[in-house]
């Protein structure tokens, strides 16, 4: 529990903020203005009265821009045989034995091999912020992708063959709906 007596000059309000920053789902809730005050401070790890974190959480919320989302626009295709390719993958996103590698992830490289996983690829405006918002939404349909990236204006999230429909859809529903960055 983080207590204003080990940090003599943090007050409560200060103490609700840095415990909100640690729950990123809270924050943004606070954004969005979905929060019930009273139950958020009973639920984060705060020293003092649950209607003081409350009300500390109300002017954090005030203080933080809106929550916006925005559609981007990218084209989403799936690509199935996916698997790891042998050799790994280079520097230049190639196997060893010629394929070329849709992705590549801490040394396994993974493309058209005639394996058991699906590709989902999205080219146009992806980012950081889309791959987020599209591994949220895969994590809310129960999805665990085995290997996503996203570069130069392309995102891959490589899944098991049999969710591959099923993630083609998370995508496409996530890239409607990313959320703005705020700085």
């Amino acid at each position: 529990m983080l207590t204003r007596d080990a940090v003599p000059d943090m007050s409560l309000a200060a103490e609700t903020r840095r415990a909100v920053n640690r729950h990123p789902f809270l924050r943004t809730a606070l954004r969005a203005g979905v929060v019930n005050y009273t139950a958020a401070a009973r639920y984060l790890d705060v020293d003092g009265e649950t209607d003081a974190i409350a009300t500390a959480l109300r002017r954090y919320a005030e203080e933080l821009p809106a929550y916006e989302t925005e559609s981007r626009d990218a084209r989403v295709r799936m690509e199935s045989g996916i698997g790891a390719l042998e050799g790994g993958g280079d520097e230049r996103g190639s196997s060893t034995d010629g394929n070329d590698a849709l992705v590549t992830v801490g040394g396994t490289a993974f493309g058209p091999s005639g394996g058991d996983r699906t590709a989902i690829v999205a080219t146009g405006d992806v980012d950081t912020a889309a791959l987020a918002a599209v591994l949220a939404r895969l994590s809310l349909e129960d999805i665990s992708p085995t290997a996503a990236a996203v570069a130069d204006g392309t995102l891959v999230v490589v899944v098991a063959r049999l969710e591959g429909a099923n993630a083609l859809r998370a995508v496409e529903a996530a890239l409607d709906r990313v959320d703005v960055r705020i700085e």
